[in-house]
């Protein structure tokens, strides 16, 4: 017979929502109720008839609660096998009784890490009895219930009702993968702790021989990048850094695979202007497409439109700073996916309440672009792993490398290029003026295609805007990676651009270098790539 009865009912939880509601719905149907410390206090308090753990065990908690559960007595009633004869014997033989439901949810030890606690503290939180009653109760589904998460009582009690009393083997097995899902994301947790917090060891790696890791599943996504394909999005177990999976959707759409890969491509990059002028980030295929600051955010926005405005068309936008009602007057003139901002006016809600569609996300703070971590890809057979790109530059780590220095503004030109061109897929060109990207070219195979794709977009640009010349012409052009033939670089010269800005290092520099001098061109090396691929 699948369906078991339960009889007596084992509750030891960290959580207590709803747990008097629990206890309550197990009483009423004359389940006997055992617990611990907290937990029995708590029943108690709601009028609940409570046995102490203690009391089958014959030992009283002790150690500051470190060891209460963890007893044959509590153990055996959790393993027989009820149809098993020696183990019935042996129950009866030691006085054992059967536990038939076990309610645990563990000591917070992610929430306990999250919010900085000292080291004592977080060792204190790593539960031991928990994990193993749940580990015990969910081996021996066969028989015992076992519920680890708050979220389940409901359905718990449902069951119970459309069962008799009893549970079917069928939500004892559900039950039990999750219990099991709950305690390996809980020892993930621990373990990355002590292998990447400089506070749990001395000596903290960064690739460990086993990696730790715990995502929790978030949301099903309607589809992956195609429509045959299925696709969910996880979150770490421990929130560190906020990102587009914690923004606050205000309206739209549901986000699909590709609008969440996209917006993260959109918010990493507005995050590199964070505290600066206001700043406006257009993605299309989670490559930039336009990119400016300006004195308003209405400006910065009409200038990175201005770069490329037939991909910027289903795009996703996101900024640096509040988003305004004129910016949002002006991003609802073309068709946008989505719309990212740490803050949203009430204006600006109004206006863009008008376009159901368009998903607007409220990110708060922005997420540091400096950040550490991991960052990882799947390949058939494995999954590479790589300390995150939190590599920068500023004006004094730049060598300059021709006759001619930069003017100031073709260096602040080639140190707005260069962020931008982090974020843009390999091989990545980059011409930027006065603030603003003029022309993108990304993921071609040679960079002279790259630079030349990029210039030509600049001209359509001008075409479009009626100027009397490319953007590109006094511009700066970076380069993700280094020039391997000066090629690259003199498509970037008959584009009109003036400096340079590249990482140096190829065994043909100095032939590249000739022709930047050549050129009248001023190049500065930063030494150091950004290959995103």
């Amino acid at each position: 017979m699948s369906e078991r009865a339960i009889t007596r009912a084992l509750l030891s939880v960290s959580d207590k929502s709803g747990l008097a509601e629990l206890g309550s719905a197990l009483a009423a149907r004359g389940i006997e109720l055992v617990s611990t410390g907290g937990t029995a206090k708590a029943l108690r308090d709601a009028g609940l008839a409570v046995k102490d753990v203690s009391e089958l065990t014959g030992f009283p908690e002790m150690m500051d609660g470190r060891v209460k559960t963890l007893h044959p007595t509590v153990h055996g009633g959790l393993l027989a096998l009820r149809d098993n004869p020696e183990h019935v014997a042996a129950m009866e033989a030691h006085g054992i009784g059967p536990i038939d439901l076990v309610v645990v949810n563990l000591y917070p030890f992610e929430a306990t890490v999250a919010k900085g606690a000292s080291r004592e503290e977080i060792i204190e939180n790593i539960d031991i009895g928990g994990p193993s009653m749940v580990r015990s109760a969910a081996k021996n589904h066969g028989f015992v219930t076992i519920l680890t998460d708050p979220a389940d009582y409901a359905t718990l009690v449902a069951e119970m009702d459309a069962h008799g009393g009893a549970t079917s083997q069928a939500f004892r097995t559900r039950m039990a993968g999750k219990a099991y899902a709950r305690t390996a994301a809980y020892d993930s947790a621990i373990a990355s702790w002590f292998a990447f917090s400089p506070a749990a060891s001395d000596e903290p790696t960064l690739f460990p021989e086993t990696l730790p890791m715990a995502f929790k599943r978030a949301d099903t996504l309607r589809y992956g990048e195609n429509p045959h394909q299925a696709a969910a999005i996880y979150v770490p177990q421990v929130v560190g850094t906020r990102g587009v999976p914690q923004a606050a959707q205000l309206q739209g759409k549901e986000l699909s695979y590709n609008n969440l890969n996209d917006a993260d491509a959109a918010l990493e990059l507005a995050a590199e202007f964070a505290g600066q002028a206001p700043a406006v980030v257009i993605v299309k295929h989670a490559n930039p497409c336009g990119v400016a600051q300006g004195g308003s955010l209405l400006a910065a926005w009409e200038a990175a439109l201005a770069c490329d405005s037939v991909s910027a068309f289903g795009g996703i936008v996101a900024v640096n700073t509040e988003l305004d009602g004129a910016t949002a007057e002006a991003i609802s003139a073309i068709f946008t996916e989505v719309v990212i901002a740490p803050s949203v006016s009430a204006e600006a809600r109004e206006i863009f309440a008008k376009k159901k569609n368009l998903r607007l996300l409220e990110c708060g703070q922005l997420p540091n672009p400096r950040r550490g971590g991991l960052a990882m890809k799947t390949i058939a057979g494995g999954m590479l792993i790589q300390s995150r790109d939190a590599g920068a530059i500023t004006a004094d780590d730049l060598k300059v490398v021709t006759k001619r220095a930069p003017t100031d503004q073709e260096l602040k030109d080639c140190l707005f290029a260069w962020t931008v061109a982090r974020h843009v897929k390999s091989n990545a060109i980059v011409y930027a003026k006065d603030g603003a990207t003029a022309g993108i070219g990304a993921g071609q195979m040679n960079r002279r295609d790259s630079a030349r794709i990029a210039a030509i977009k600049a001209a359509e640009a001008a075409e479009t805007y009626g100027w009397d010349a490319a953007r590109t012409v006094g511009s700066a052009v970076a380069s993700d990676a280094f020039f391997p033939f000066a090629d690259g670089l003199l498509a970037a010269a008959e584009a009109g651009a003036t400096a340079v800005i590249q990482p140096g290092g190829s065994i043909r520099d100095d032939e590249v270098i000739a022709a930047a001098d050549e050129a009248g061109l001023a190049m500065v090396f930063t030494g150091m790539r950004h290959f995103r691929h």
